[in-house]
């Protein structure tokens, strides 16, 4: 079985939520009051996203985001 591509997530903090979203794939995104689950909530949104895409006949992205920790000048 081949296996799925990997997406980096961001997940941000907010006022009491966190907010999670996939720069490669545009309008996936989940919001959680706990960091834990909103990880297990954006894993399940990025294979209904691709699952939808399928079933649309579009194109699955390739993962291209990346990120870097740049210390503050």
């Amino acid at each position: 079985m081949k296996r799925e591509a990997e997406y980096l997530v961001v997940i941000e903090k907010e006022k009491g939520t966190y907010g999670a979203y996939v720069p490669d794939l545009p309008g996936c995104v989940a919001v959680s009051k706990s960091k834990a689950q909103v990880r297990k909530l954006i894993a399940e949104g990025i294979s209904l996203h691709l699952q939808a895409m399928r079933t649309k006949g579009e194109k699955i992205p390739r993962p291209t985001a990346s990120y870097e920790i740049v210390p503050a000048a």
